[in-house]
Parts: structure tokens; C-alpha cells; sequence
């Protein structure tokens, strides 16, 4: 892709007519809908036809893998979007007008990854220039020759996100980036300049970019620097000065346009202060004629890994969860060298030697990414560059990789990533540490997500074939573990448990004792516990079943069911009590009217600092208090 960038005469004579007709198709369609952002569109629509232009895409071929990536990071600008999208030749303008903001139509009122043309699904303001950062990174990985551009709001540039990346970018040499600010220093509240005061051009200037000042509606002043920010070799920023409303005289300026439609009157003024045809009424006809637009996702990442032979612990071993993924992950990448291979990345937030990555660190420096203590670009970033060819992992403490970043994984689960989130400090499990640092909501955080797939493992062998799993198929996967060494859970024949043969499957529960008197459906932490009450249960003459469920929020119907069967149920977690795997088991046996005892195990409320095994019992998630629970119910049922 090397070669002359720029547009020639020809486009750069035709732009302004293409913008007067985006803005009038904006107008159109924010009434028309009776909502949206007409604004903040018309400032931008110069922006983005000069971006489209310029970048090297292809419309018959949106996701050529070499092509230019384009980030809108202020969604909201959706009307102009689609607008420029559309007379770039990726789809029909009068779809967009007619179906703008329907329950029918893939144009939704924030830009959506499922539009052709559009890299990244955005609207939450802040997350775009994270995106951008990941798939620059990607390009250089992949060793592709695309260029990343992101388009941004004056607004969001307060947001602390911002700045994480403009310092990751600067530190990894991403000059492949360019970021094209729309100035219009308007946002709902009035000016940007005074709502929050925000040094865009010295901030960037300090965090190592270029600035390049120019006006966002000379399309010749545009070209020239977009051409100058691709050639300079540095990641850059264009502060592109631009009006609110640019085009119609009584909207300029004005941030009461920002997120409101035109009155139908004000509509007809401004349609023809353009001197745009009014043919409202036709596209309305067509918007109550609408049939269900197809949804078509961008294709999924083409990855090529080799995941190794597993690891077996022996019964002795005394190796964490957290340490039997760093060791796999060491694994997976040893065994995936070479070309045939695709490349692999890891993030970690300044904690490589507490999450086990450092050994991956040191064999691998160069597709480590150490991004400090900067969370929630991490997050985005990670997310972002997981869609492309490159296996994706970020491993963090649960209460920074899910907790502080919920927002940030919800927008990821929306852009369907490819993210393997490895959160380790789960649960009580992590004792001194204190209530700020127990994360005790992993699950109940993550079941909100849809396409978010949690997996708790037992020990350090089901731990190691977990995440050879989730290396080798696609989604948005989460290991959760905790942070003390548990043993190796065994057999009723005192071998490994999750040994030689046994192979990962997720949704599938693991009956680690058998039993008929009743039932511990226990996860993670408390599995090897679960399994001692059973042997104390059994001294005292009491049958009971023990089962491991790894995946606590995709149960398994013919495991629970025979658990079901035994009359009592306990549920044992390390886990909030209300969000976690009780609550999985209580809606499972409500919504298919099973008669069964049940009773709920976990934690009900923060906890102090102390040994875990102490912590334990304060919450009587012990076993002598599991004991006890249970020989209760078996009497009671």
C-alpha cells in the first residue's frame, strides 16, 4: 500500500456538492425520524467525505484485509455517517433517509459495526481512539501497511480514556494513527471551552503527537493534512476547526441543535436555504412501508494456533490457577512459531508477576503490550484489535479486567471482539488483600453481557485445558481464578481429576463425587472443600453427590437435573450469594417448576482483610459449616 496519498482535482471539485446533499439527507432523516443529532452532523459531514475519500477502501469490498481503518468515535454523528458512507458508494442513500433510527433498519441512531463501512460499534464518547489504537497495533503485528484514522469529538477529549491511549500509542511507536478532531467547541451544555476547559492541542502535544491545525470544511486544507499526518511518520492529531449546524444560517453555531430534530417548519427553511429538493413525504411513505433489514456482521477473525499438549499436575503439586494459565499461555505461544501461525498479544495493567504473564513477557517481549495502570483503553484496545487475526489476551485482578471496566467489556460484547479476559484475585480466595481487592461479583458482573462466556475452573489441570479451550474458538471468553494455591482436585482412585484424558467442555459440569442423599453444586475455589465435606459426610453415613460447574451461567440440563433428583440442593460459592451460581441454580429449577430443597452458600457482604481460610468461616463457607448445611437439609427435605 505504499504509493502518493491525496485527493486529485477531480474529487476535490466534486466534495462540496456531495456535502451539500449529505447535509440536506441528514436533515431529512433526523426529521423524519423526529430524533437524532443534526448538528453535530453538519459539522463533521466535511470530515468525514475528505476521510472516505482519502483512504484507501474499497465499497464492492468493505473488509479488505488491507484496507484503511476509519474509527468514528463520536457516534452520535451517525447522520453523517451514513450520510458520507453511502455517497462513497457503500450503500444506497435513500435506505438510509427512509430507515434512519426504525426498528427495521441496521442504521441505528449510533453507528453500528454491523453497517458496512463502519469499523467500530461507538457512542459512548471516549472509546474511539482506543479502538483505533488497537487495530494499529494490529497492522503492525500482521505486518499490514493500513492506516488507522479516528474521528472525534472537541468534547470527548476531557475523558481520562483519551489521554491512556494517547500514551500507549506514543510508547509502542504507532505511527500508522492519525486522529481528526472535529472542533465545533459546542456539546449540549454549550461551549466545549467552557463546559470543561481541555488543552487539546497541548495535551496531545505533551503526550509525544504531532498537531496539525486546519479547517474542517476546506476540503483542500483537509487534504493536505491528512497527506502531511500519514507522511510525517508520528502518530498525529488534526484539530480540524469547524461550525455546529455548518450550511443552514439559524442552526450554526447553535448547541440546541446538538441532539434535537428540526421542527417540521424549521425543516422546510433549511431544506431550502440549501436548495435541496423537499421530498419528505416520499421517504416517509417509504419508512411505513419497511420490511426487516438483514443483520451481517463482519467475518470472524481467521486464526491459526496451536494450543499444545495440556499439562498435568500431579497430586502434590502446589500450583495456582493463576499460574497454571501463565504456563499454558507460555505453551500456546511456543507452539505456535512461524509463519503459518497467527501472531498472539497479551495486555497487562502493571501487573505481569501478581496475574502470571511475566514468563510469556520474557520469551515473547515484543507481543507483550505493558499499557500500566490504564484499565479502560486497555480494555477497548484489547477488544478492538481481538476482531482482527491476532489471538487476544488481557489478564488483570477481577476487580480492574470486569469491575472497573464494565463498560468498557459491555461496548467489546457489543462489537462481537474476541477478547480471552483472564481475571485472576477472584473471590475471598485472595484474603489479606482486603475488601477493595475481593472480587466477588465476577459472575453476576459478567451475566449481564450476552455474548460474555464465564468460566470458573476448579484447579491448575482444569485451569491449563480451559484456556487451551477458549484459545481455539471464538467469542468473548472470561477465566476467572482465584489467587492461593488449592489442590489438585482427584478422583475417587486419588489420580487427577482432570487429568490425562479429560478434555474441556464448555456448558459441561463435572460430577467429582457421586452421592443420592443430596447434592453440592460448588465452582472454582471451593470445589476441592465441597469435596472433603463429601468424604466427612460420608464418615457420618450421609451419600453425597458433588458436582463442579465451571460454567456457572450455561449450566448443564442432564447434570443439574440429576443433581435435582437427589431432593437437596446446596449451592457453595466464593461468590457474591446473589449474583452468582445459586442464582443460576435458582432460576434453573424455578423455570422448569423442578420440586427440590434448595439452599444458597456465598458471600453476603464485604469482607475484612485476613487468611482466607479464616474468611471462609466468617462467611461459614468452611467445611465443617457445609457439613452442617447439608446433613440439615437432608433432614429437613
Amino acid at each position: 500500500m505504499k504509493g502518493s496519498r491525496g485527493l486529485d482535482e477531480e474529487t476535490l471539485r466534486k466534495l462540496p456538492e456531495l456535502a451539500r446533499t449529505a447535509r440536506g439527507a441528514i436533515l431529512k432523516m433526523t426529521t423524519l425520524a423526529g430524533s437524532g443529532h443534526p448538528g453535530g452532523s453538519m459539522s463533521s459531514i466535511d470530515i468525514y467525505l475528505a476521510l472516505l475519500f482519502f483512504a484507501r477502501i474499497d465499497p464492492s469490498n468493505p473488509y479488505w484485509e488491507d484496507r484503511d481503518r476509519i474509527v468514528i468515535s463520536h457516534g452520535h454523528t451517525s447522520p453523517a455517517v451514513y450520510s458520507a458512507l453511502a455517497l462513497r458508494g457503500f450503500f444506497n442513500l435513500e435506505d438510509v433517509i427512509a430507515s434512519f433510527r426504525h426498528h427495521y433498519s441496521i442504521f441505528e441512531g449510533h453507528v453500528e459495526r454491523h453497517v458496512p463501512g463502519v469499523e467500530w460499534s461507538t457512542g459512548n464518547l471516549g472509546q474511539g481512539l482506543s479502538a483505533g489504537v488497537g487495530f494499529a497495533l494490529a497492522a503492525k503485528l500482521l505486518k499490514k501497511d493500513f492506516h488507522v484514522f479516528v474521528a472525534m469529538s472537541d468534547a470527548e477529549q476531557a475523558k481520562g480514556q483519551v489521554s491512556e491511549s494517547r500514551r500507549f500509542a506514543r510508547k509502542y511507536n504507532l505511527s500508522n494513527i492519525t486522529v481528526i478532531i472535529d472542533y465545533n467547541d459546542r456539546q449540549i451544555s454549550g461551549k466545549a471551552s467552557e463546559v470543561m476547559p481541555v488543552n487539546i492541542k497541548g495535551n496531545y502535544l505533551a503526550d509525544g503527537w504531532r498537531v496539525i491545525e486546519t479547517d474542517g470544511h476546506d476540503f483542500n486544507a483537509l487534504n493536505n493534512a491528512l497527506k502531511e499526518a500519514v507522511e510525517d511518520g508520528e502518530p498525529t492529531s488534526i484539530i480540524a476547526k469547524t461550525t455546529m449546524g455548518k450550511g443552514v444560517s439559524f442552526m450554526e453555531g447553535k448547541e440546541k441543535y446538538h441532539g434535537a430534530p428540526l421542527k417540521l417548519d424549521e425543516y422546510k427553511k433549511a431544506i431550502e436555504e440549501l436548495k435541496i429538493i423537499d421530498d419528505l413525504d416520499k421517504y416517509r411513505a417509504r419508512r411505513n412501508e419497511l420490511k426487516p433489514m438483514s443483520i451481517n456482521m463482519p467475518p470472524k477473525p481467521k486464526l491459526r494456533i496451536n494450543t499444545g499438549a495440556p499439562r498435568t499436575y500431579g497430586v502434590d503439586a502446589k500450583v495456582d490457577n493463576r499460574t497454571a494459565a501463565g504456563n499454558a499461555l507460555v505453551d500456546i505461544a511456543e507452539a505456535s512459531q512461524g509463519e503459518e501461525y497467527s501472531p498472539i498479544a497479551v495486555f497487562d495493567c502493571d501487573l505481569a508477576e501478581s496475574v502470571r504473564t511475566l514468563d510469556f513477557w520474557k520469551k515473547f517481549p515484543n507481543n507483550f503490550f505493558e499499557a500500566g495502570v490504564q484499565e479502560h483503553s486497555t480494555a477497548t484496545t484489547a477488544g478492538a484489535l481481538s476482531t482482527t487475526d491476532v489471538l487476544t489476551f488481557l489478564f488483570d485482578f477481577g476487580v480492574f479486567g470486569i469491575d472497573e471496566v464494565f463498560n468498557q467489556q459491555r461496548l467489546n460484547d457489543i462489537n462481537h471482539t474476541n477478547l480471552k479476559l483472564v481475571v485472576t484475585h477472584c473471590g475471598l480466595n485472595v484474603g489479606e488483600d482486603g475488601k477493595t481487592h475481593h472480587c466477588i461479583d465476577y459472575v453476576g458482573v459478567l451475566r449481564n453481557l450476552y455474548g460474555f462466556k464465564i468460566i470458573v475452573p476448579a484447579d491448575p489441570n482444569q485451569t491449563d485445558r480451559a484456556l487451551r479451550y477458549i484459545s481455539q474458538n471464538f467469542g468473548n471468553y472470561a477465566i476467572a481464578v482465584g489467587r492461593a494455591v488449592n489442590p489438585v482436585i482427584t478422583d475417587v482412585n486419588g489420580k487427577p481429576f482432570f487429568g490425562e484424558n479429560y478434555v474441556f467442555e464448555y456448558g459441561k459440569a463435572d460430577v467429582l463425587r457421586e452421592g443420592k442423599d443430596a447434592a453440592i453444586i460448588t465452582m472454582g475455589s471451593l470445589a476441592y472443600k465441597a469435596v472433603r465435606a463429601h468424604e466427612m459426610l460420608r464418615e457420618k453415613g450421609y451419600e453425597v453427590m458433588v458436582v463442579n460447574v465451571s460454567c456457572p451461567i450455561d449450566l448443564d440440563t442432564e447434570v443439574i437435573e440429576r443433581a435435582v433428583r437427589t431432593g437437596f440442593v446446596v449451592s457453595y460459592e466464593d461468590h457474591n450469594l446473589n449474583t452468582g451460581l445459586g442464582c443460576s441454580l435458582a432460576l434453573f429449577i424455578a423455570e422448569r417448576g423442578l420440586k427440590v430443597k434448595f439452599k444458597r452458600m456465598g458471600i453476603t457482604n464485604y469482607s475484612p482483610s485476613g487468611p482466607f481460610e479464616e474468611l471462609y468461616k466468617l462467611f461459614r463457607l468452611d467445611e465443617a459449616s457445609l457439613v452442617e448445611t447439608v446433613i440439615q437439609g437432608i433432614k429437613e427435605k
